[in-house]
């Protein structure tokens, strides 16, 4: 009954669109109280969610990269990617997924990518010549990999719910299989623009090239100072974000000078918005998953998953198919919180490795940022485009079976999650 009431007041709540955050709460309490459990457990418990050093990183991270959404580093990175690869067929489209692919490593989020690189290069591609929908579809199946490339603050927020797994080892982790979901779009971006007879890219000035390059370097070394004083464990991950966002700053302000430094309120606004979105939703889902702790919820839904059959393979396809299915219906944030403690006991349980599964997760949670009905970067990217979202779906069709086949690959190839972190963390 306790599970009953604590499960059914969340889905019902879920129905009525009462926000998610206030939903784990409400859930949380009408459970306990049937229960008897004291509410101020509830709350000690909300509070101890939050006591975690290392979600002191998230605001760093939100913060470098509303810095540098704010300044410009969208548009010097599509052209940074524009003198890489933007000479061949449909140059512009791979052009717009190698820009992703650099941006999700400073931005981090699916959403920032989207907004920014696509308020670019959406319309940029629709006055040379490509359809609406194929624009939007390269735009936001390309901001997925914002997810899993580091570094990622839904990693932080994995870590924390997983009980403290590496951060460093769910960025490495999350490298490769970035870089092959960049590829696997890459190769559906070129072969349809070549069905399409898509227009080539144009040269760049010669005489450009070099501060093109230079501009794109300065913005993609923010990686490589957060990266680097993790792996070389100069910093924790809280100072390499920490150092990190002041090197944003400083490029931002005193180098690209593309803003004044008068923006810095609205930049510092923007972060504490997210941010305070972010920490009541870690708050309440702590308070969600003490109940679902001491009710043994993780422990029924392994043995329910693994008596369907005890085959390692199909408890990880049954895994991959009811994240897909969950991205479909609820945002990113929450559903790592709410997800991870009942499906990595499972996940472990197959011989997962809990990096293995942070990856996983993010990637098919990923997938559900750009899947109807509530795909967030899928409403960002069809209002930038100013296409209805059933089109947008329709031509999204070739892409989502591209990152379908990045997900049976990550889901059943260990070490392209497990590489990198076996060399440089373990």
């Amino acid at each position: 009954m306790e599970v009953f009431i604590l499960i059914g007041t969340f889905v019902l709540l879920i129905i009525l669109r009462v926000p998610i955050a206030l939903t784990l709460i409400a859930s949380s309490l009408i459970t306990g109280l049937y229960m008897g459990v004291n509410p101020a457990a509830l709350v000690q418990r909300m509070v101890g969610g939050l006591n975690s050093f290392s979600l002191l990183a998230i605001p760093f991270f939100i913060l470098a990269g509303e810095i540098m959404n704010e300044g410009g580093i969208s548009r010097r990175l599509i052209n940074f990617a524009n003198v890489i690869i933007g000479k061949i067929r449909g140059g512009l489209a791979m052009v717009n997924v190698l820009a992703s692919t650099f941006f999700g490593g400073i931005s981090g989020s699916a959403l920032a990518d989207t907004s920014s690189v696509g308020s670019v290069m959406i319309p940029m591609m629709k006055k040379q010549g490509y359809d609406s929908d194929y624009s939007v579809s390269v735009t936001v199946s390309s901001s997925v990999q914002g997810v899993l490339i580091p570094p990622s603050h839904n990693m932080v927020i994995y870590s924390t719910a997983a009980g403290g797994v590496s951060i460093g080892a769910l960025f490495m982790g999350g490298l490769l299989p970035g870089l092959l979901l960049g590829i696997a779009l890459m190769v559906i971006t070129y072969m349809l623009a070549v069905k399409r007879n898509y227009p080539k890219g144009e040269a760049v000035d010669k005489k450009e090239i070099p501060r093109i390059l230079w501009e794109g370097l300065l913005g993609l070394f923010t990686i490589i100072i957060i990266m680097g004083g993790i792996l070389s464990g100069m910093f924790t991950v809280t100072e390499s974000a920490a150092i990190g966002a002041l090197y944003a700053f400083i490029i931002t302000f005193f180098i690209y000078r593309d803003i004044k430094i008068t923006r810095m309120g609205p930049i510092l606004k923007n972060t504490f918005k997210t941010l305070s979105m972010v920490l009541f939703l870690i708050g309440a889902s702590s308070a969600f998953g003490h109940l679902l702790a001491l009710l043994r919820v993780p422990a029924m839904v392994s043995e329910a998953l693994i008596s369907i059959s005890p085959n390692a393979t199909v408890t990880i396809l049954m895994i991959v198919i009811i994240l897909l299915l969950l991205g479909m219906v609820m945002d990113m944030a929450p559903l790592i919180l709410i997800v991870t403690p009942i499906l990595l006991p499972v996940a472990t349980t197959v011989g997962m490795d809990p990096v293995h599964f942070g990856v996983l997760l993010m990637l098919c949670l990923g997938v559900g940022l750009i899947t109807p009905p509530v795909g967030t970067v899928l409403f960002v990217g069809s209002a930038i485009g100013k296409l209805s979202i059933e089109k947008t779906s329709k031509g999204l069709l070739p892409f989502y079976a591209a990152m379908i086949v990045a997900v049976i690959l990550v889901a059943f190839i260990p070490s392209l999650s497990l590489f990198l972190p076996d060399i440089f963390i373990n």
